[in-house]
């Protein structure tokens, strides 16, 4: 039997329930959204002019996702910040979304005095820690979730809340299009693609095994364009954490214009890297062409790669089938390393060193 359709030995070394918060996205995701239903945002919040969201890590990669997603919607600007630091265009007419899973996020935290000072409207979302006392105090208005789908307890492995809670607060004030019913299908469509990929699908029938096995020893380099862009960032942070594998991504078109002259050197290149593309008819069509001359492009480097193609029938089914894509290859791909994928402890001793420095 195969190491990865043996659920016995992987939970050998999935002690965390990793699997279980990666199985349980449709779940997070159902959750947010029905509370946020039934949730009295403050006034006020649809009337601004800008869309402003900050968040590090795994709480920052729902914003990325919806701001690839409803790029070509969204009427007024959508902007992330990742550290301490406002930009010079937050004001009275911003909604200022803030995102820390833990609530104890040191980079978001700093920033909400600046936010207060320019009278941004401030909304935040977090289970716990000294967010969940700001909301508490009404020092910020503010959405508390109960991560009872997350038995992890790992930020990234709870992305299905962050994300389905920021497409709900955005969809009910109605600055982006989307329905409960449209929301609901795709939710339909994710639970068959997490059987699809899911421990019980074996090797010989389950893509993200097919690559988890391809990645071993290999750097990926992940390619996705227009509104899969968030998932390719959500991809190569899932396999920095989960899998402990160096990764990074590259958006189409743009790295035609410069990165197909860095596969030359080194010559180890071809020994090393594995490129994942995350195809869709639902692009552009000059970006599927681009595609196809990058893969002929790669090939004549002798550069390995994987093409995954997108079967959902829109661009949201899409996004939650990468949601479950990514999720798995790197769970299985930490499990091929023999290493427990909730662990994070460079990250930790990152932390706590700073902390003592400060």
């Amino acid at each position: 039997m195969n190491q990865l359709d043996d659920l016995k030995q992987i939970k050998k070394i999935d002690t965390k329930l990793v699997l279980e918060s990666i199985e349980l996205l449709e779940d997070q995701l159902r959750q947010s959204w029905q509370e946020i239903r039934n949730f009295k945002i403050p006034a006020g919040l649809s009337q601004v002019k800008q869309i402003v969201f900050s968040g590090m890590g795994g709480s920052a990669l729902a914003g990325d996702i919806v701001r690839s997603l409803f790029f070509k919607n969204l009427k007024i600007p959508f902007s992330i910040v990742n550290g301490y630091h406002l930009p010079g265009t937050v004001n009275e007419q911003t909604l200022y979304l803030i995102s820390s899973y833990s609530g104890d996020t040191e980079e978001p935290l700093a920033t909400i005095s600046q936010a207060h000072k320019r009278k941004a409207k401030i909304f935040a979302i977090t289970s716990g820690g000294k967010l969940r006392t700001l909301i508490k105090s009404q020092q910020v208005s503010g959405y508390i979730f109960q991560p009872i789908f997350n038995p992890s307890r790992q930020p990234r492995l709870g992305v299905g809340y962050t994300f389905g809670t920021l497409l709900a607060i955005l969809a009910k004030l109605k600055l982006i299009p989307l329905t409960e019913n449209e929301f609901n299908l795709a939710l339909k469509k994710l639970k068959a693609w997490q059987c699809d990929f899911g421990v019980s699908q074996l090797v010989n029938k389950n893509q993200t095994k097919k690559l988890a096995l391809a990645l071993r020893e290999r750097l990926p380099v992940i390619i996705a364009s227009e509104f899969l862009a968030g998932n390719a960032h959500v991809f190569a942070n899932q396999l920095n954490e989960n899998a402990k594998t160096f990764a990074n991504y590259f958006i189409l078109p743009e790295l035609n214009h410069h990165l197909l002259e860095g596969l030359i050197l080194p010559k180890t290149n071809r020994q090393n890297f594995l490129f994942i593309l995350l195809e869709s008819e639902l692009y552009f069509k000059k970006n599927q062409r681009r595609f196809q001359i990058t893969k002929e492009i790669l090939a004549r480097n002798k550069i390995k790669f994987f093409s995954y193609q997108f079967v959902g029938t829109n661009s949201l089914e899409q996004i939650l089938e990468g949601l479950s894509l990514s999720g798995y290859v790197s769970f299985y791909l930490a499990i091929l390393n023999q290493i427990n994928p909730a662990s994070i402890p460079y990250v930790d001793f990152f932390k706590a060193k700073l902390k003592k420095l400060s």
